[in-house]
């Protein structure tokens, strides 16, 4: 068997597999939540009625089951992209109409990236003018809507096209090996500054293209936070509200930034649902994150997957049958590197979908050594408060399917996290 057919049939049974692991676990969630929407929990019965239970319920089963065609949809726009030659058609039409050389290679993966948007638009609106309207989420207009897809659109063009036109140089110039000069190691290097620069000029220069912020004018709030941070060896740009409600109902709050850049933002839909001990059980909360350095060990942790990540595109990009394997006829007189960049962006999430379980367990155990944080700096009640009132606001279920939750779940469920802060709730 060649390494093309193989590559093939490994490629085509990870899809499957995938695809079937998926369809199990949203399908259990959606009879999970569906078996428990007519009881709310008996921990939760005193504070949780019995219409936002049920709100919850089905907003979550409204979107798994929209997820489930979606992902379908996703399956076959992949296939369609490599197996079926969408890709081939694309860079053979490109190298007709350009010749090779950067400036086709930049056109594939613009155009690429333009297609694939154009593909999900259909969902995306859906998405916010459908189900988040129906549950009373949605906040935008269709104008504002489009506003913000012109917004990021250009700003993925100005940003994105010169580091990508870069990395595609650097693929071109140096050599795979060895690996101390390869161009993989300096394009990863490149990358990670990039990245990092980005954490720094966001809050500054990005955000605001979205969203205002403006600074947190409650005195006694703002003293309330201060002391905390204080307390907590914390130190902040600034502290500032956001006007989340321009778009959705939904609320939080966040640590934005990086280094001297570090600033906290309130959702304005945050300030307006909890009291001031709960905001500043909520802020010890993202307090405990930096206390436990788990933004720096995601940080490291980025660094380590990507280096791996280009560390084998360097690999791969050299070898026929990655190309001919996922339904690409390598270019015999022009540069590839820009279809090996799009080939491995296509199938890298084929395979990760297998260790993504362990990247989800160890965000709850952050998010529990967090929660620990925030009530011993402030109030277990309080925060078991907001978090119900969190949980309420953004509809999310109180009973989804253990299975799916240790497979998908970020945050730990309502119940877990109450059970290990409040005495008396089990979960």
């Amino acid at each position: 068997m060649s390494s093309s057919l193989l590559l093939t049939l490994v490629f085509a049974v990870a899809l499957v597999a995938g695809l079937l692991v998926k369809f199990w676990l949203a399908s259990r969630q959606i009879r999970h939540v569906a078996q428990h929407r007519d009881s709310v929990p008996a921990a939760f019965s005193r504070t949780v009625t019995l219409a936002a239970h049920q709100k919850a319920a089905d907003y979550t089963v409204t979107k798994a089951r929209f997820g489930l065609l979606e992902l379908a949809f996703g399956i076959a726009v992949l296939l369609g992209w490599t197996l079926l030659g969408g890709l081939q058609a694309l860079n053979q039409a490109l190298l007709s109409w350009l010749g090779g050389g950067m400036l086709q290679q930049l056109a594939l993966l613009a155009a690429f990236a333009l297609i694939g948007g154009l593909i999900e638009l259909p969902s995306a609106l859906y998405q916010t003018f459908v189900i988040e309207q129906r549950y009373g989420f949605n906040k935008m207009t269709l104008g504002l809507w489009l506003a913000d897809l012109a917004k990021s659109t250009l700003l993925g063009a100005v940003i994105g096209l010169p580091i990508v036109a870069l990395i595609l140089w650097l693929m071109g110039a140096l050599p795979s090996s060895p690996w101390w000069t390869s161009w993989w190691l300096v394009a990863w290097a490149v990358w990670m500054g990039f990245n990092l620069l980005l954490l720094v000029i966001y809050p500054t220069f990005i955000a605001p293209l979205f969203n205002k912020f403006k600074p947190l004018e409650d005195e006694t709030l703002k003293n309330r936070v201060t002391t905390l941070m204080q307390r907590c060896g914390f130190a902040a740009k600034g502290l500032f509200v956001m006007d989340g409600s321009k778009r959705s109902a939904h609320a939080n709050a966040y640590f934005t930034g990086f280094g001297a850049s570090k600033r906290v933002v309130f959702y304005d839909t945050l300030l307006a649902k909890l009291s001031p001990g709960e905001v500043d059980a909520v802020l010890a909360h993202e307090l405990g994150h930096f206390k436990h350095k788990h933004i720096i060990k995601r940080i490291v942790g980025m660094f380590a997957l990507s280096l791996a990540g280009f560390a084998l595109l360097g690999w791969l990009s050299t070898r026929v049958w990655f190309y001919t394997g996922l339904g690409v006829s390598p270019n015999m007189a022009a540069p590839n590197d820009a279809l090996a960049l799009l080939l491995f962006a296509l199938a890298a999430p084929v395979f990760s979908i297998f260790v993504s379980p362990l990247f989800a367990q160890l965000s709850r155990k952050h998010e529990f050594e967090a929660d620990a944080y925030a009530v011993a700096q402030t109030s277990g009640q309080d925060l078991s408060a907001a978090l119900l009132k969190l949980y309420e606001d953004n509809a999310s279920t109180l009973t989804p399917d253990p299975l799916f939750v240790k497979f998908y779940y970020s945050h730990p469920p309502a119940s877990e996290r109450l059970a290990r802060m409040t005495p008396g709730v089990t979960a």
